[in-house]
């Protein structure tokens, strides 16, 4: 009965319109309006600088600065989102994004990514996750298949049921999108885009495998974190990283040339 589901979404998908296109070329099912979603992003990523300590003033510059350096290479409708990033204190290695370019670093990755270039690669990841509208198509995939389209329909606001359980479907629920669960091919999707988005910004690609080794002796070679258990394993990152890494490159060589570098001091 595997075969009823992409079936059924490739039907819904020609009869309403609603496919889309990645950033990799890769068909998506997108049936939540933009707008609905970066609201939400909006106030999940509020209440959450709310409910958690964020880190010092130096930390936020370094991170901005990372995050401005990839946003400056976006084309200009992307660009046009509320790009906002934030470092908060925790000890685990993670960071997160929401809809409309609301995003997270963890002070525990700042602690794993050594320097600007292996940061940028956390940062162009989590990118990737918006401007390919992962959170979109995992809530329109999931509405389509168990919620049904009512949900959409009735989910015209935050307080209304509806608007509450597309929040549960979004993974925003009490926890804000920490642990948005995206799929082990929206992940890898998002290293793709990342890798290329932090080599046009002038950040050195190759430092991206370095980041997934730190990784890797940081849980001293067991299973990885629980956080990561939608993820492909490191691995799979590196070796998925090194298939795009000629490219990749390539890009990077192309942003040296046109005096395209980045220069974020790390406090």
């Amino acid at each position: 009965m595997r075969w009823l589901r992409p079936l059924a979404i490739t039907a819904l998908c020609a009869s309403i319109a609603a496919c889309a296109t990645s950033p990799t070329g890769r068909s998506q099912l997108l049936l939540l309006s933009h707008d609905q979603l970066n609201q939400m992003g909006q106030q999940a990523f509020a209440q959450y600088q709310q409910d958690i300590p964020t880190a010092d003033q130096a930390s936020h510059r370094y991170v901005q600065c990372i995050t401005n350096a990839i946003v400056d290479v976006l084309p200009a409708e992307q660009r046009s989102l509320d790009w906002q990033i934030r470092v908060f204190e925790s000890e685990q290695p993670n960071a997160f994004a929401l809809p409309g370019g609301y995003m997270g670093v963890n002070t525990g990755m700042l602690n794993i990514a050594t320097n600007q270039n292996q940061l940028a690669s956390v940062v162009g990841h989590e990118i990737g996750h918006v401007i390919a509208n992962h959170a979109n198509e995992r809530a329109s995939t999931q509405s389509a298949t168990s919620l049904g389209l009512s949900v959409i329909s009735s989910a015209s606001g935050m307080q209304s049921p509806g608007g509450q359980q597309l929040m549960g479907v979004l993974g925003m629920g009490a926890e804000y999108g920490i642990a948005l669960p995206f799929s082990r091919r929206h992940e890898s999707e998002a290293d793709v885009i990342g890798l290329q988005l932090m080599a046009q910004a002038g950040f050195d690609p190759r430092e991206s495998i370095t980041l997934w080794e730190n990784m890797q002796a940081a849980s001293g070679g067991g299973a990885p974190p629980a956080w990561m258990s939608t993820h492909p394993s490191q691995g799979q990152r590196i070796q998925g990283l090194q298939a795009n890494m000629d490219q990749a490159l390539t890009s990077y060589e192309q942003a040296r040339n046109s005096g395209r570098t980045s220069n974020c001091p790390r406090p």
